[in-house]
C-alpha cells in the first residue's frame, strides 16, 4: 500500500482588517489609458504575513475615491497590470469591503514609461499595525501564533512525506531484491549466491526503513501510517515481538480516529497475521487475517491471498490449504490459490501397489486442473501437468507440454 500523509494544515485569513471611511462617491473605471504605458505587479499580504486572496488593487489620484486602473488579486495574494506614467496611491479592497471604504492604501508609487515597477502591498508594516484596535491587535498576535504552530506542522508533515516516499521505494525493493541480486550477479551466477544476495538487499532495506521509521514514530507517534511501517521492517527482520507492537499500535491509533482509513487498518491486521503465520501461531493469524478482509473489505481477496501465500512459504500445509479455501471463496479465478491448495494436498497422495502410480486424493486432483484451466501456461504449469500425469490423470485443458517433453 502506498498511502502519503494527508495531515497539510491551512493558514487561517486574516479577519477583520481596516477599513477606512471614504466620502460618499461613486466609483467608476477611467478610460483605458493612453500609451505609453508602465507596468506594475506585485503580492498582497494581510498582516499575519500571508497572503491575502482576491479583491482588487487600483490606482488613485483622488486617495481612493476612484481608482483609474484596478487589477485583480488571485489566490497567491498577486496582481499584476499597466497604467499610465504617473504618481498614484495603490488602493487595496479586499473581497466584500463596503461601499466607500478600502483595506489599504500606499502613497507616492510612481508609475514610470516602459519600466515594470515591483510593489507589494504588505500590511505588516508599522505604520498599517499602528492603526490597529487593541482588540485587532490581540486577534493578529492569536493569529501569528496559530500560523507559527501551523507553520511548524507542515515543516513536520513535509519530512515525514518524504521519508515516506524513501521507504515505499524501500519496500518495492524487497519486493524485486531476487531480481536485483540476479542483474547484480550477472546470468552466470549460482543459485545460491543470487538467493544470498537477495536476502542481503532485502536486510539492507528492511534496516533502512526501521531507521527511518523509528525516529518518525518519535516525531509523531499518533500517525498511524509510521507504525505500519515500522512494523513492517521489524517483522522482515524477525524482531516479531516488536512488530507486534507496532501493528497493534498503528490498529488502536487509526480505529481512534474520526473517519479510520480501512486500508490502514487493514494492512497493519494483516502484518499481524504474516507474524502469527511466521512464528506458529495458526489461530492467531487466522484471527488476524479475517479482521483485515472484514476491516477492509476493499483489499479482502488479496489479505486471504497473501495468508495462504505466508503459510505455503512457512510449509505449513493444513493452514495452506485452509486459507487457500477461504481466498477462493472471495477470488475463484485466482489461479495460484489452486496450486498452493494442491500443495497441500499433494503429500497425502498414496502409491497404488498394483501399477505403482501414486494417487491423489480427489480434492487435490481437482485443485491441480483448476490451476491448469485457469493458468495453462504459468509458472507452475509443467509441475502440476507432470504430477497430474504421474497419477494417470488426463490433463483437462487447454495445457500444452514444451517440445522436448
Amino acid at each position: 500500500m502506498k498511502r502519503n500523509l494527508s495531515l497539510w494544515l491551512a493558514f487561517p485569513a486574516m479577519a477583520g482588517l481596516i477599513a477606512f471611511a471614504l466620502p460618499s462617491a461613486i466609483a467608476q473605471q477611467a478610460p483605458a489609458a493612453a500609451q505609453p504605458t508602465g507596468k506594475i505587479h506585485g503580492q498582497v499580504l494581510n498582516p499575519t504575513g500571508q497572503p491575502q486572496q482576491g479583491g482588487t488593487v487600483g490606482l488613485s489620484t483622488d486617495g481612493g475615491t476612484t481608482e483609474k486602473f484596478t487589477f485583480p488579486v488571485d489566490q497567491t495574494g498577486s496582481f499584476s497590470g499597466e497604467a499610465a506614467p504617473g504618481s498614484y496611491s495603490l488602493i487595496y479592497r479586499a473581497p466584500n469591503t463596503a461601499k466607500g471604504q478600502f483595506t489599504d492604501e500606499i502613497k507616492n508609487v510612481k508609475i514610470v514609461a516602459g519600466q515594470d515597477l515591483e510593489q507589494n502591498d504588505d500590511m505588516g508594516r508599522p505604520e498599517y499595525l499602528a492603526k490597529m484596535t487593541p482588540d485587532q491587535r490581540k486577534q493578529l498576535e492569536d493569529l501569528k501564533s496559530q500560523n507559527a504552530e501551523a507553520m511548524k506542522a507542515n515543516v513536520l508533515i513535509k519530512k515525514l512525506n518524504d521519508d515516506l516516499k524513501v521507504v515505499d521505494q524501500d519496500q518495492k525493493d524487497v519486493d524485486s531484491a531476487p531480481q536485483m541480486a540476479a542483474q547484480q550477479l550477472g546470468a552466470s551466477a549460482q543459485a545460491s549466491d543470487v538467493d544470498a544476495k537477495a536476502q542481503e538487499i532485502k536486510a539492507a532495506k528492511y534496516a533502512d526503513i526501521e531507521t527511518v521509521m523509528t525516529k518518525d514514530t518519535q516525531l509523531k507517534p499518533d500517525e498511524a501510517l509510521l507504525w505500519v511501517k515500522l512494523g513492517f521492517a521489524q517483522s522482515g527482520e524477525k524482531k516479531y515481538d516488536d512488530a507486534v507492537t507496532s501493528y497493534k499500535k498503528a490498529i488502536d491509533l487509526e480505529q481512534a480516529t474520526k473517519k479510520p482509513r480501512l486500508e490502514v487498518i487493514g494492512v497493519a491486521e494483516a502484518g499481524l497475521g504474516e507474524v502469527y503465520a511466521r512464528t506458529g501461531k495458526v489461530p492467531e493469524a487466522n484471527a488476524a487475517y479475517d479482521a483485515a478482509a472484514k476491516d477492509d473489505p476493499t483489499r479482502a481477496s488479496i489479505h486471504l491471498r497473501n495468508e495462504a501465500v505466508i503459510f505455503f512459504q512457512e510449509h505449513n500445509t493444513t493452514a495452506q490449504v485452509d486459507a487457500a479455501n477461504e481466498a477462493i471463496k472471495i477470488d475463484p479465478n485466482d489461479a495460484i490459490l489452486y496450486y498452493i491448495k494442491g500443495q497441500g494436498l499433494v503429500g497425502n497422495a498414496t502409491i497404488d501397489p498394483k501399477t505403482n502410480r501414486i494417487v491423489l486424493p480427489d480434492d487435490c486432483t481437482a485443485a491441480y486442473q483448476k490451476y491448469l484451466d485457469l493458468d495453462p501456461h504459468g509458472q507452475f504449469a509443467d509441475e502440476v501437468a507432470g504430477i497430474l500425469q504421474q497419477a494417470g490423470q488426463k490433463i483437462s485443458s487447454s495445457y500444452k507440454a514444451p517440445k522436448g517433453h
